[in-house]
């Protein structure tokens, strides 16, 4: 089955995001990914969010601002958001592991400028019903609900663009050694 990376936008209004958010240390002790599913941003601290009220189903993609993933490096803050179906995170920048973690699951984390980062929340902010396509052959991508729609190119490299489309580093190994 073929990844989706276009879906469904969640906004994550916050910088510094951290791995200790994204998926409790207690929750560490699993040695797989689906018990993961339920605990994805429990101990995230934003204004009028609580986890166990979001239908991650229905999403694939998370915006969110500055330094994502940040925190102690581990593997399972990734998985959680690979096991919900989040397989695109948008920033403008990530923590250096959390941004390889990603690539090597299968998840495209795209890096836009904190300008086109405020640009995408000044627009969308208070918006529900939020798409994002994704053009992984252009590297372009667009940001759109029935009001408004926003275009940016991106950058990934040849290298982790391959091992995305692959589902991540294990399943593009198997495949190519």
């Amino acid at each position: 089955m073929e990844k989706k990376f276009s879906g469904k936008a969640f906004l994550l209004d916050r910088n510094n995001i951290n791995t200790d958010e994204i998926i409790p240390a207690k929750y560490l002790t699993f040695v797989e990914k689906l018990p993961l599913k339920s605990h994805l941003l429990e101990d995230l601290s934003l204004d009028n969010f609580n986890s166990n009220n979001i239908a991650w189903e229905k999403y694939n993609v998370v915006i969110s601002r500055s330094n994502f993933g940040c925190g102690s490096s581990r593997e399972m803050a990734v998985w959680a958001f690979e096991v919900n179906g989040i397989s695109t995170i948008i920033a403008s920048n990530f923590a250096r592991i959390f941004r390889e973690n990603s690539v090597n699951s299968g998840i495209i984390p795209i890096e836009l400028g904190p300008e086109k980062i405020n640009q995408v929340f000044d627009t969308f902010s208070n918006a529900h019903d939020i798409d994002v396509e994704i053009s992984l052959d252009l590297q372009t991508l667009t940001i759109k609900n029935t009001k408004n729609e926003l275009n940016f190119p991106f950058k990934i490299s040849p290298f982790d663009k391959t091992v995305v489309l692959h589902g991540g580093l294990v399943n593009f190994a198997v495949k190519n050694y």
